[in-house]
This record gives structure tokens, sequence and C-alpha cells, in this order.
């Protein structure tokens, strides 16, 4: 007698179930063979024999003394919400996941003076059902092809593991994968390296708006929402629910650091906009203190949580409170690296300034004072 071709394998029945993560898989390798070619601009090359298979084989073929920069980051809960937007309104918001998923990490690249070139991402699923939706799978293919294009960088391998044993949703969402990836930077000329090193007392604090929630403070942000009657479907007096304004894409700061790199403005240091809010402009060991004397308008999200009762020191420790970015530069360089941005696109304000003092944040605006993160 015949083995019923219908009846699954032993593995599939354990949750990895091959044929319901081929269409995944499929459409993430045609995404990154229409990336291989983006990071030619900037003299890296992908080896397209070897697509998608064990590896991603690279080369640098420019002619200057360069370094490499590699981060590994996760998304965190951001696409939780998705899912959740997704279940009740049909619409997935992959695309917006796949370019969230990729800026998480570029950000941290660019802060030491590199450009993406590279990525690998990790798509890590609690059962392989969730790969087998077609829509989801071709939004976030094509939010990774359009991020990859815009930033001049690759995605030539992957992996989209079944993790039935490891990773489960919380409900109301039936399944939310794990999104995590590593991205390799370019350092060309190795000189454009930043370490954070040269920053010193009377520096000026620079920063470039957010367009809002972005990826840090997301478990905060649900946990209140969904104590909400309409939850994320809530209707917000801008016209959009809370759903949509979580998930506004998130804007790329490459662009930004390159040019600044381009026309040689003397950077002292980076600081993303993520995790620990405000407080982590106090990153560096020594006793500085960061004086924030001005502000950007909130962004509308924080404004209608703190309507709800989050506190503005929460939003300051935990969100990023309306700026992505932060840019450390010696006083006499502050009006070309705002001209700069202004010419590519980048409303970059001027903050504050580097003092001495016990290392905290003065945050002005609201007559508060911040300790950097784990310090008490």
């Amino acid at each position: 007698m015949k083995d019923d071709p219908k009846k699954k394998s032993e593995y599939a029945l354990a949750g990895v179930d091959y044929e319901e993560i081929q269409p995944f898989k499929e459409a993430m390798i045609e995404a990154g063979k229409q990336t291989v070619t983006f990071p030619n601009a900037r003299n890296v090359f992908v080896d397209e024999d070897v697509l998608h298979a064990h590896g991603a084989v690279y080369e640098y073929r420019g002619s200057s003394r360069h370094a490499w920069c590699k981060t590994q980051e996760g998304l965190g809960n951001l696409n939780w919400i998705a899912e959740l937007m997704y279940q009740t309104t049909g619409k997935s918001y992959y695309d917006v996941i796949g370019r969230a998923a990729a800026l998480l990490i570029a950000i941290d690249v660019i802060a030491q003076g590199a450009m993406p070139v590279i990525w690998t991402d990790e798509v890590a699923a609690g059962d392989s059902e969730w790969f087998s939706d077609k829509q989801r799978s071709n939004d976030y293919a094509k939010g990774c092809i359009d991020v990859c294009r815009e930033i001049g960088m690759a995605l030539p391998a992957g992996e989209s593991p079944s993790l039935r044993y490891l990773i489960k949703a919380e409900p109301p969402v039936k399944s939310a994968p794990s999104l995590s990836g590593s991205i390799t930077g370019v350092i060309a000329p190795a000189e454009n390296k930043i370490t954070g090193k040269k920053l010193q007392v009377g520096d000026v604090i620079l920063g470039v708006r957010s367009t809002g929630l972005h990826s840090n403070g997301v478990s905060a942000v649900i946990r209140r929402v969904m104590k909400l009657p309409d939850q994320f479907l809530t209707k917000l007096s801008n016209g959009k629910t809370l759903g949509e304004e979580c998930l506004i894409p998130i804007p790329s700061y490459v662009a930004l650091v390159e040019n600044l790199l381009m026309y040689e403005v003397n950077i002292h240091a980076i600081v993303p906009g993520t995790g620990d809010g405000i407080a982590k402009l106090a990153f560096d060991k020594r006793p500085f203190n960061y004086r924030v004397h001005s502000w950007v308008e909130v962004p509308f999200l924080f404004q209608y949580l703190m309507e709800l009762g989050v506190s503005i020191e929460d939003c300051l420790n935990t969100f990023n409170y309306g700026i992505g970015i932060y840019f450390f530069v010696p006083k006499d360089e502050v009006k070309i690296a705002i001209n700069v941005g202004e010419a590519a696109g980048y409303d970059v304000v001027e903050l504050g300034v580097v003092e001495d003092g016990k290392r905290n944040v003065i945050f002005e605006p609201e007559g508060i004072t911040l300790l950097p993160a784990g310090v008490k």
C-alpha cells in the first residue's frame, strides 16, 4: 500500500513544514536577487554564484584603506502591533516592518561612520503556517527591497526557522515571528570611523526629528493601549487609528551621515535615539553633563500617551520623544552640519551642549534631570 501523498511528515507534525515555509523563502530569495547590486556604489560587490546558499560572499573593490563594522540587532515587539492590525483590518503593514527591521540595525552601523552594505535577516516564527501567507510575505519582501535600494544595501542571505517550542505570541495575536538580523557596513576611507572618543566639553548636541514611535518602548505602548476599549483601532483626533500611528514608517538617517562625512563635518559622536530615551545622551562614562536647552514638537503619539497617564519621566526615559538620532559636533561645525542636513532633506536642530558635570542629562524644557540607564 502506497503512502498517502497528503500525509504530513514527522517533522511537519512537529511544527516544521517546509511546504508551508517555502512561499516565504521564495519571496525572500527573489527579493535578495533584486538587491545584490545596490552596494556597488560603495565599491562592495556580492558574489551572485552563492546567493542564498550557506552564507553571503562579498568583497570591497575600492582603492581606499577601509574597515568593516558589523552589528546584530532585533526589532523587538513592533510587529506584534502589525499582526494585530492584520487580524483586524486585513492590512499586513509588513512592508513597514521590513523597513523597520533593517533600519533599526542600520542606525547602529552608521553611528560608527560605516555605510550599510550587507544585511542578513532572520524571521523566526512559532509555526510553519505563518510563512504560508503570501500577502504578508510579499509585503515584507517589498519592504526589504525598498529599504535596501534606498540605503545602498544587499540582502544576499537569511534564515526563516519555525520554532514551535520557543516562540509563542501573546494573545489576541495568533502568531508573530521574532525578527532580527545583522548588517555589515563599510568604513571607506577608514578615517571616517566614529568612536565617540573625541567627545569633549563644549560640543554642541544636534538632533534630527523622529516621525513617531519607531521601536523603543513598544512593550509599554502595547500594555497601555490594550486596556482601551478599541485598543489599536482607537480613533485619534488626527484621523488615524492608534495602530496606524504606531506603524508610521521609520526614517533612514543613512544619507544624512553619508553627506556629513562627504563634506568632512567633524563629528565627535553619534548616538541613535533608540532604547533608554533621552537618557542615552549620557553614553560616555566620563563626568559630562548634557544640557538640553531646546526641544522639538513632540510627535502626536507621545502627546496622546501622556493624556492616557504616561508620565513625562517615562516618556523621556523610554521613548525617542521626538528625536531619532543625535550628533555631537564642535561649536564651529554647527552651521555646516545643519546646512548639509537641510540639503539632504533632514531637519537638524540644535538641542544643547556638553558641560563638565556628573554624567547627567539636564532636560531644561521640563526641568528634569535624567540619570544614565542603570544608574540610581
